[in-house]
Order: structure tokens, then C-alpha cells, then sequence
């Protein structure tokens, strides 16, 4: 104890560094979280809330600039179609939406980029591993 300083009340003794325990678990119960799963993924999950779709500030551009806005049922959609690529293991997603198409970080659920109406048209994809048509 020589090599503790204690600054607590009078009387208190010095507490050292907390154990790790184990938490108990009950047997054939899932695990909290699968491997690689974010605290806010488990946490939406936990909830049964989708975590929101962002825009990254390219793709909010992208749609101001061709006076594109989206709705609440389009967003719920994109979500949707997010859902439904990561559970196949995609990482980068092209989301095709009417005269929409969205290039989405699967993982951070971020629309990187949007091209809309006569721009889909002609255009090259890259750095995708999938596409959702809705």
C-alpha cells in the first residue's frame, strides 16, 4: 500500500483497478453482437430501428444541383435496400431508384454520390460490388 496515494474521504480505504469478470451467459443464448458489428448497429438493432441513411456532402450537392429532393418513403426505401445488401455482404451498392441512381457505402450507410435522370444514362459505375433495383 506504500506505493498508493489515496485522496479519498477519511476512513475510506484505496481501491485498486477493477477486475474483468466474465459476464455470465445463458446457455443457447445468441451472442449480444455479431463480429465486426458497431455499438450503433447492435444499438438500432437492439431497438428494431434502422439506423438512418446519410448524405454525404457530394451527393447532397449532386441533388440540389438537379433540384432533386427525397421524399420519407424514398429515404425508408434506400434504407430498405441497404438492409438488404448488407445482408449479402455488400460493401459498395449502386441503389437504382426511378430516374435515381445512388452509389452507397453499405457500412456507413452514406450515399456517396447521386446521378439523376438523362446523367444515368451512358454512365460507368465503379468501385460497386452490387446493385439494388427498386
Amino acid at each position: 500500500m506504500a506505493d498508493r496515494i489515496y485522496l479519498g474521504p477519511a476512513g475510506l480505504p484505496p481501491v485498486g483497478p477493477a477486475e474483468r469478470r466474465p459476464s455470465p451467459a445463458t446457455p443457447g443464448a445468441e451472442p449480444a453482437t455479431r463480429p465486426g458489428q458497431t455499438f450503433r448497429e447492435a444499438l438500432a438493432e437492439a431497438l428494431g430501428s434502422p439506423e438512418p441513411i446519410r448524405l454525404s456532402a457530394h451527393a447532397a450537392q449532386r441533388l440540389q444541383a438537379s433540384g432533386r429532393t427525397l421524399t420519407p418513403e424514398e429515404t425508408a426505401r434506400i434504407a430498405a435496400a441497404v438492409d438488404r445488401a448488407a445482408s449479402k455482404g455488400a460493401r459498395e451498392s449502386l441503389v437504382l431508384l426511378g430516374d435515381l441512381a445512388l452509389v452507397v457505402s453499405v457500412r456507413n450507410r452514406t450515399v456517396i454520390t447521386a446521378v439523376t435522370g438523362e446523367r444515368m444514362k451512358e454512365n460507368v459505375f465503379t468501385n460497386i460490388d452490387s446493385a439494388v433495383i427498386l
